[in-house]
């Protein structure tokens, strides 16, 4: 859910489900239970340090633009960019060809092997080029690097020595996209910067 939607929506639960009879801390967000006893739990995107009045202060710390990095990798194709909230402040986008998969055997399939694998390692080169000169300057302000796209590849690129201030940022919970086009790459904030809601209802507890 938007930090933006979270005060209306709370709203909405309490005149669904009664007041809020108890709002406690949890990790990085709130428990809340409602007066029908349903339970929700929200989580902070950024984290948050609980602080009286619970509610509204947690609800000031979803909102609060955070400056963020964001690194997208795919077979052939990078994006990289940094966000004051969901604004675009610095970007790239770039492609290398990759060659297909080929179903041609023995050494001529070997021989394709070597070359793919050759232009998947240039692909992370590029791009861990494309990450130190675009999102490296912008280290120090970051309050978190999201990744995105092929897990194995982000982790090559983070691997580089250079990029140590970045990887050390990274969250674990990587963002959901396809091709890293300049499109997608300005939809990422919808997701890095959501509060995660869970929401359990009398009726779905089991009997």
């Amino acid at each position: 859910m938007s930090p933006e939607r979270l005060g209306r929506w709370l709203d909405g639960v309490a005149s669904r489900h009664g007041a809020f009879t108890e709002v406690t801390p949890a990790d990085d967000g709130l428990r809340i239970a409602c007066a029908d006893t349903t339970a929700v739990t929200l989580r902070a995107p950024f984290g948050w340090t609980p602080e009286p009045p619970l509610l509204a202060g947690f609800t000031a710390a979803a909102q609060r633009d955070r400056r963020a990095a964001v690194l997208l990798v795919r077979r052939g194709r990078w994006a990289v960019g940094v966000f004051d909230g969901d604004q675009l402040v610095v970007s790239k986008v770039d492609a290398r060809q990759v060659q297909g998969r080929t179903a041609a055997g023995g050494w001529s399939q070997q021989r394709f092997a070597r070359r793919r694998a050759n232009q998947t390692d240039a692909v992370v080169g590029h791009a861990v080029e494309t990450a130190a000169r675009v999102l490296l300057p912008h280290a120090e302000g970051l309050a978190a690097l999201f990744t995105g796209g092929d897990r194995g590849l982000v982790d090559d690129v983070l691997a580089d020595p250079r990029l140590r201030p970045l990887a050390a940022l990274r969250r674990d919970d990587a963002v959901d996209v396809g091709e890293p086009t300049k499109a997608v790459l300005l939809e990422t904030p919808k997701q890095f910067r959501a509060v995660a809601v869970t929401i359990v209802e009398p009726g779905d507890r089991p009997a």
